[in-house]
């Protein structure tokens, strides 16, 4: 199944939340079915987006959750949100593959680290573009598999974890090199680009998941979570330790080696298998000069990698 958050492409500001019916590489062919109102009435969570209400009455609605549940509109005509508009809490996995952590000179990975928190007011939609604030610092582009909660999850096993997990989307972990603390320095407004919409995790083996970062048609990036140093259960299993997860937050899993610069005007691509692929671009209409200090300083970014050849 996939869900999409999204607005009407006629100005109507109101959240709502769908399924996505056809084939969503075909926008002609493609609709999306809102069922804002099913939700709404099936739920009691006021203040919250219909997805993370959706997510919070997962058992109890999804059957219900179908081509026909409410009016449908062609996918063109919709304007695409973050998956989770207004996630409670978006964590992230530092240093989760070992490529990345020899191209970045570390010498402790997600194991020492943990995970850290992102802003979660940083959430940017697909086709939206990635503001850079500053015009004297490097920024990266970090191409990672996304976990959405389904079901309440406070010291869930390993074993049992993936059974908390509503579904998967990509993510895109913009960050701002330097030496300021990794959660400042990754939440930017508009640094968490999710989507372009859920597909739900009985269509995804989170284990054997592959993953191509592009910019500007260039591949950077290109891996598999079967590369993971925790899997996702894992992190799952851990993340539920330190917090209670709840629906509608987001885990990002950590990223593969070739992150790179990026800069105003290039378009930067996340190609997820069985997943559609996450797209936006780069402006720094509005940027000024860096107040902080931590510049040239901090874990060392690899230089920008070389073009290599596109596709997956």
């Amino acid at each position: 199944m996939r869900l999409v958050s999204f607005t009407t492409a006629h100005g109507d500001p109101v959240e709502r939340v769908g399924l996505v019916d056809g084939d969503p590489a075909d926008p002609d062919a493609a609709s999306v079915t809102d069922l804002t109102d099913l939700v709404r009435a099936g739920t009691d969570a006021a203040g919250l987006s219909p997805m993370r209400a959706l997510a919070g009455s997962w058992d109890a609605l999804r059957g219900s959750l179908t081509p026909d549940a409410g009016p449908a509109t062609a996918l063109r005509d919709v304007a695409l949100r973050p998956v989770v508009p207004d996630p409670g809490t978006v964590l992230a996995a530092p240093v989760n593959y070992h490529d990345h952590m020899v191209e970045m000179s570390q010498t402790s990975h997600v194991g020492a680290l943990g995970v850290f928190l992102k802003a979660p007011a940083s959430v940017l939609a697909h086709g939206g573009t990635v503001a850079l604030p500053y015009t004297d610092r490097r920024f990266d582009q970090e191409g990672e598999l996304a976990v959405v909660i389904g079901r309440e999850a406070r010291h869930v096993s390993e074993a049992d974890a993936l059974d908390h997990v509503l579904g998967y989307t990509g993510c895109l972990d913009i960050t701002m090199r330097g030496g300021e603390d990794r959660s400042l320095r990754k939440s930017f407004a508009t640094f968490t680009p999710l989507g372009p919409w859920l597909v739900t995790a009985d269509e995804v083996d989170p284990t054997d998941v592959d993953l191509v970062c592009a910019v500007d048609g260039h591949v950077r990036q290109r891996a598999s979570t079967r590369d993971l140093i925790w899997s996702v259960a894992a992190l799952v299993s851990y993340a539920s330790s330190v917090y209670p997860l709840r629906p509608g937050d987001v885990l990002t899993t950590g990223t593969p080696a070739g992150v790179g610069e990026i800069t105003a005007g290039q378009e930067v691509v996340l190609s997820l298998s069985g997943l559609p692929d996450l797209r936006v671009g780069v402006a720094a209409d509005h940027a000024v000069a860096c107040p902080t200090s931590g510049a040239g300083k901090g874990p060392v970014p690899p230089p920008t990698p070389e073009p290599v050849a596109a596709g997956r």
